[in-house]
């Protein structure tokens, strides 16, 4: 499905319980929005033209800014507030994942 942004459009090409994958088209000029997620990785690969990618450090509050061109990849770890900015006309993929976390247990007692 297509959908209409204000830096450009999205088409979501594949959706599961495990993986996102967009295909985006952003118009020079233009951004997205400073967000985060609070549990998912973001990756964009670049097929042609330019993109900034902007991170936010949690606990410097500086700013990272990847530039991204044709063949190029970046990822954004969940939690950290990122935005990206079209430089120029460009055709992009965006991928969402989640990791599974092996030790995410946590003991009230112990067993016997």
């Amino acid at each position: 499905m297509k959908q209409g942004k204000v830096w450009g459009h999205t088409e979501c090409i594949l959706s599961n319980s495990s993986v996102e994958v967009h295909r985006i088209e952003g118009k020079a000029g233009h951004k997205c929005s400073e967000h985060k997620h609070t549990n998912k990785w973001n990756a964009f690969y670049v097929e042609s033209g330019h993109l900034i990618i902007r991170i936010w450090q949690q606990d410097q509050g500086l700013i990272d800014e990847t530039h991204l061109f044709s063949g190029d990849s970046t990822s954004v770890s969940p939690g950290l507030y990122h935005q990206f900015v079209v430089v120029e006309d460009t055709v992009a993929f965006e991928y969402y994942w989640s990791e599974f976390e092996v030790n995410d247990i946590v003991r009230r007692t112990s067993g016997s």
